[in-house]
């Protein structure tokens, strides 16, 4: 396969994380083609001219229509806030673009589905960027749970919690806005839901409560302002194949950086995963003597592939950005028609869906088929 053109429309956190990917994905796995780092878009012309010197883009932009018209472009990465994915991701794919979307879809339902219907329509490869799916421990972890290792799952419960929210005092900005969705579900809860998909399946139904620590927040121009969506939420879930689950998310949880917990009990063992601590794992598996029996700590190697692509010595670690690398690979072998592992826009829908129901429980204060949820934006 040709190299493929690629371009970025934003430049924030997400922006360079797939500026990095997009540049080291031919160095650590060798067996793709170097992208040609073709077209950068940003708000302001003088920071797309200074990033794209910065992250190796030929050519810079303060229109992000010029570039997914620019037909050097084969790919377009959409790493904007919430509310702008939907019309840059249709307008890329509708152009005949390959699109690699942040989460989530959009804050609206109805756009979400616009999404999948252009890309449906477009005959091109549309994945979001669920990146924690990719950590090879993860895929080991399944590995263990599909091969029975710790029998029968029955029970989940998975927890995200981080504190760049926790201050009262901080700043109001978009991320508490409406506009940009319901807070912890859309922006956040998106992330377990996304393992919770990877490891059993969907969701089939859900009831949730929401919280808002701090009613409101300064400006910093002087002032304060309403916070218009919520920063914690609680969900009790029942997934597709039966098992129960529970979904607990807080973007103001003080001293919790990046934390993503799982507990998943089967009815022979039990896994633990937290993603502060990403490179390893503890598995209890009930067999042998009982007087032996307890956790043991799993640590990444180059036997948890592609663990091995990056570090050839177990126990060194990989990191967030390498887990972006290892989606920019999946998402080549999928543009190349091969086997990829990754959330297409078929099942960012169904995640989408997911969280829209669980704002529809919130709202009617009971149990709802996320098959059956509605739009609530």
């Amino acid at each position: 396969m040709k190299p493929l053109g690629v371009g970025l429309i934003g430049t924030g956190y997400m922006g360079k994380c797939h500026a990095l990917a997009w540049n080291a994905v031919k160095t650590v796995f060798g067996d793709v083609a170097r992208p040609r780092l073709v077209h950068l878009a940003e708000a302001n012309a003088e920071l797309a001219t200074v990033r794209a010197d910065a992250f190796g883009f030929e050519k810079a932009t303060a229109d992000w229509r010029r570039l997914i018209a620019d037909p050097d472009v084969d790919v377009v990465s959409v790493t904007t806030p919430n509310q702008f994915h939907a019309e840059m991701a249709i307008a890329a794919l509708e152009a005949g673009k390959h699109v690699w979307c942040e989460k989530p879809m959009s804050p609206a339902l109805p756009d979400a589905q616009r999404m999948l219907k252009a890309v449906e329509a477009s005959g091109r490869v549309a994945i979001m960027g669920y990146n924690y799916i990719q950590n090879p421990i993860l895929r080991h972890m399944k590995t263990l749970i599909d091969d029975g290792a710790i029998g029968a799952v029955n029970h989940v419960r998975a927890e995200m919690d981080e504190d760049f929210m926790a201050d009262p005092e901080a700043p109001f900005y978009w991320k508490s806005e409406r506009s940009a969705g319901y807070g912890a579900l859309d922006d956040f809860a998106v992330h377990p839901l996304s393992l919770l998909w990877y490891l059993f399946g969907h969701v089939h139904s859900v009831i949730a409560d929401m919280a808002k620590p701090y009613a409101d927040r300064p400006l910093k121009d002087g002032g304060r302002r309403a916070v218009e969506n919520h920063d914690g939420a609680n969900i009790l879930m029942r997934l597709d194949n039966g098992i129960s689950a529970v979904l607990m998310a807080n973007r103001a949880a003080w001293g919790r950086k990046g934390r993503i917990a799982l507990q998943i009990y089967g009815s022979k063992g039990s896994i633990l995963y937290d993603q502060e601590r990403m490179n390893e794992f503890e598995l209890y598996q009930a067999d042998g003597n009982t007087t032996e029996q307890g956790f043991r700590r799993v640590l990444t190697a180059p036997a948890h592939a592609p663990y091995g692509q990056f570090i050839p010595a177990p126990g060194h670690g990989l990191g967030f950005n390498d887990l972006k690398i290892i989606e920019c690979h999946e998402l080549i072998r999928a543009i190349a028609g091969e086997p990829f592992s990754a959330i297409d826009f078929k099942q960012g829908l169904r995640i989408e869906q997911t969280v829209h129901a669980m704002a529809q429980s919130f709202d009617q204060k009971t149990w709802i088929d996320v098959d059956k949820g509605a739009n609530h934006l």
